[in-house]
């Protein structure tokens, strides 16, 4: 197993490039041409992963803390790095989702035509409005969602840096009692010293 300093942010950061590189498949390879219900539970998928690679951001943020202040600014560049990576790919899909809920506004109106006997069918204006409505609140829900859970991640992140630091005063603090000790230790030892030369 690897014990260096940066052990762990590389293999976070590894991860991460590996979620982004499914999510760029997803949204600008393959998955571009989907259309629908597919295209749709592809921008779910692509939601997941966004989740994920924000907690690979927070992983890397806690161990950049520990890595030494030589090699520090080129983890802090590859880690501000990976940030635009993420921020520029939620961009990406909250736009793709957009376009998808617009498509679909726009395709129910080409579809038949309210009758005597459907005054408010599937194509009329209040149907459509309802449904666009319905689609900016679903949407809506999961932004809320991932940003409870940023929130979340953001927290505890801050919580274990707080309990990182607290057991780094303790050791300085274990460190500082060691040394009193072992002064006041040599100074017993030269007083000891100094009777035991005086009675012989």
């Amino acid at each position: 197993m690897d014990n260096s300093p940066t052990a762990l942010f590389d293999s976070y950061e590894q991860d991460f490039r590996q979620i982004i590189d499914s999510i760029r498949l997803k949204l600008d390879g393959e998955g571009k041409d989907e259309r629908g219900e597919q295209r749709r539970a592809t921008l779910r998928r692509v939601e997941m992963e966004l989740d994920e690679a924000d907690e690979m951001i927070s992983q890397m943020e806690i161990e950049i803390q520990g890595i030494p202040q030589s090699i520090k600014p080129q983890y802090q560049n590859r880690l501000k790095t990976a940030k635009g990576d993420l921020v520029r790919f939620k961009k990406l899909s909250k736009d793709l989702h957009s376009q998808v809920s617009r498509a679909e506004l726009l395709s129910s109106g080409r579809v038949g035509t309210p009758t005597s006997d459907e005054p408010y069918g599937p194509t009329s204006d209040r149907t459509r409005l309802l449904a666009g409505t319905a689609t900016l609140e679903d949407g809506t829900r999961r932004l809320q969602e991932s940003q409870r859970i940023a929130l979340e991640t953001e927290d505890q992140g801050a919580e274990i840096l707080m309990n990182l630091r607290t057991q780094r005063e303790q050791i300085e603090n274990s460190r500082d009692t060691l040394r009193t000790a072992d002064t006041a230790i040599d100074r017993a030892s030269g007083t000891l010293k100094k009777m035991v030369r005086r009675l012989v």
